[in-house]
């Protein structure tokens, strides 16, 4: 669909997450794309997380992949489920369309990152639902760095990850994590 989106949190309560993203996923752009690229280089610059193989996790139109690259970090895989075309057109790259329920049963299993990336996402996910998925992705990447509007969501070391850092610009928090 090409209509203009409306308001994120006004679209998330009118149609739900999921169908939000189904009727506007193909021209979708995250008005914090500013704050995720701040986020990103802070954390390359303060920690230095190994970002020779990434997986953009839910990578929407490509702000992560985007801003990888131009760090100069090229070897980036996009997860997007529903804006998949907005990632291509952006970053010429395919993303492939698996979604959190897919990657808790394990879909991803056979890979290796050095890193996981998820912006604006994870908070979105059901609590009740975080604790396989994220033991899952604790199966295929030492490192996962979070980006999210919010203090949400409680990633817990029993799920398998340690915080190693936060850090927090413009009203946007980026949270590193190590696998336990």
């Amino acid at each position: 669909m090409s209509t203009k989106p409306p308001a994120i949190r006004n679209a998330y309560q009118k149609y739900g997450v999921q169908t939000f993203y189904q009727d506007f996923g193909d021209s979708y752009r995250n008005p914090h794309e500013a704050s995720i690229i701040k986020i990103i280089e802070a954390m390359q610059s303060v920690c230095r997380p190994d970002f020779s193989k990434i997986l953009d996790l839910a990578s929407g139109s490509g702000e992560v992949t985007l801003a990888l690259k131009a760090l100069g970090y090229n070897n980036v895989e996009g997860i997007e489920p529903y804006t998949f075309k907005a990632y291509f057109e952006r970053t010429g790259k395919h993303a492939e369309q698996y979604r959190f329920e897919e990657i808790e049963n394990g879909v991803l299993s056979d890979r290796r990152y050095t890193t996981i990336i998820c912006s604006f996402a994870l908070h979105l996910v059901q609590p009740s639902r975080l604790p396989t998925l994220l033991y899952q992705l604790s199966q295929i990447a030492p490192s996962l760095l979070v980006i999210t509007p919010h203090k949400k969501p409680e990633i817990k070391a029993q799920w398998g990850w340690t915080l190693s850092k936060e850090l927090l610009i413009e009203r946007v928090r980026g949270r590193l994590y190590q696998m336990n």
